[in-house]
């Protein structure tokens, strides 16, 4: 048996408005070489000038992973060469970076957590981008993004299996965009992830030979980039192969990693001081305004909700990993004054309706005031489960009102009694046979089989009738 060691190296955009070492804008989507100064190119005669706002926004994040912030750190020339780095080198930061040791917390299968030590986040540079789908066998290249802020946040290789490392990547997604210095965007390249991937016996300290995924895009694809490489390196050791130090790619299509090039060392990038940038040092009293301009964080969010609205620690946690999510709930709760059903609606059916149209509930259609006005018909009794659900539908597809909804579907719930009772008594007389069968049946098959009895009732009553009060007359007539 074989236990993963698995490390991520995970590169987060900085929203700043302006580049990292120059005034040109990083707009996403702009046309292809429109924002890549002579500075970003590194043309002759020209300097770089530090961003103050991207340190602060890295000294915020290490803030929030309980970091050591380092005062005084300097920028290095990582030097490599690729189309897409015109100057031949990136400016990063080697051995003074800004974010030094700090931790996560994540939650593991079994509902225990775990935590992940971060070794470190550093500043850098982000270079440009080889494109290659436009032109018929030729490759563009579009600098646009060359001189992107990034923070590259590093874990140290304390994961054990695909299903943490994305836990993690979604524990560090989430800080990044509650501290609102980077929207995360995976799909635009606002978030990529380098793997690191090796196996060794179980029970044995001593580490395997790592190949490293480059720039994975997606949650779904770094698990299954990871999985595939396990099984990849496990097959290639069991038959008596070695494996080889490498970085690779990953194929969604095939479903496979293949190599991309040999694995650099950190004296394969032959890293020196930029000549061009001083030391920065930050002080104290940066530091505490940093501090003080700290949003309230998932860890902290997670536990008031579950003190203010009741909620379980599970529901809390799902709710308060996405920002935006976390803000529809507690809107929809505030309203309605109903924190454990808004928490079941939100979980339930709206967030199946994101999953099934691949949206955000940032363009959710269904408003906090109309999910509110929904809760309070299904308190009062006015809706029950089955007609509060064809209630949602509408409201999915842009009708406005929940009560004009109810009133033209002739939705409101039957609460009669006795209406309730005189369906009864019809569904037990044109069900002798299982009737009999029940009143012949054990308690324990009895409460199985009465869920025949409830669908036939609520059939009759176009799914209007009160279900506890369908229950309560059911029982009390078959036994």
């Amino acid at each position: 048996m074989y236990e993963a060691v698995i490390g991520l190296e995970v590169h987060v955009q900085l929203s700043t408005t302006s580049k990292i070492f120059s005034g040109s804008p990083t707009a996403f989507g702009a046309e292809p070489n429109t924002q890549a100064s002579l500075i970003d190119l590194g043309m002759p005669g020209v300097l770089p000038v530090p961003n103050a706002k991207a340190f602060e926004m890295a000294v915020k994040f290490g803030l929030a992973i309980d970091a050591k912030i380092e005062q005084e750190s300097i920028f290095d020339r990582k030097n490599y060469f690729y189309p897409d780095l015109p100057k031949g080198y990136q400016i990063s930061q080697f051995e003074k970076p800004i974010v030094g040791p700090g931790r996560v917390t994540i939650m593991i299968d079994d509902g225990h957590t775990r935590t992940i030590n971060v070794t470190r986040a550093h500043l850098e540079e982000d270079a440009g981008k080889s494109i290659h789908d436009v032109f018929d066998g030729i490759t563009g290249i579009d600098l646009n993004r060359a001189g992107t802020p990034l923070l590259e946040i590093v874990s140290e290789p304390e994961l054990r299996s695909a299903r943490e490392a994305v836990a993690y990547l979604k524990v560090i997604h989430s800080i990044i965009r509650y501290l609102d210095i980077s929207d995360g965007n995976m799909a635009e390249g606002s978030m990529r992830c380098d793997c690191n991937v090796s196996i060794r016996p179980e029970g044995s300290q001593v580490l395997g030979t790592r190949t490293e995924i480059k720039n994975v895009n997606s949650f779904r694809f770094v698990e299954k980039a990871i999985d595939t490489e396990i099984r990849r390196q496990i097959e290639i050791l069991e038959d008596g192969g070695r494996v080889v130090q490498e970085t690779r790619l990953y194929d969604p299509d095939k479903d496979e990693t293949r190599p991309m090039r040999s694995k650099e060392e950190a004296n394969d990038y032959r890293y020196f001081p930029d000549p061009d940038l001083l030391p920065i040092v930050i002080d104290d009293s940066f530091i505490e305004t940093c501090r003080g301009n700290l949003p309230e964080l998932p860890d902290a969010r997670k536990a008031r909700y579950i003190a203010e609205y009741g909620i379980t620690d599970y529901d809390a946690g799902v709710l308060v990993a996405d920002r935006d999510l976390a803000d529809y709930f507690a809107e929809v709760a505030n309203i309605s004054g109903e924190g454990k059903l808004a928490a079941n609606w939100v979980m339930g059916s709206v967030l199946a309706e994101l999953n099934q149209t691949n949206t955000t509930i940032t363009k959710f259609p269904v408003s906090p005031r109309q999910l509110s006005d929904l809760l309070s018909r299904i308190k009062d009794d006015t809706l029950n489960s089955k007609t509060a659900k064809t209630v949602f539908e509408a409201l999915l597809t842009g009708d406005d009102e929940v009560d004009t909804i109810i009133e033209e579907k002739g939705l409101v719930q039957m609460t009669d009694t006795g209406a309730i009772e005189a369906i009864v008594d019809e569904v037990i007389s044109e069900n002798s046979d299982q009737v009999a069968n029940y009143r012949a049946a054990t308690s324990d098959k009895q409460s199985k089989m009465l869920g025949f009895f409830v669908g036939q009732v609520m059939k009759k009553s176009q799914g209007k009738a009160n279900p506890q009060a369908v229950n309560h007359i059911l029982s009390s007539k078959l036994t």
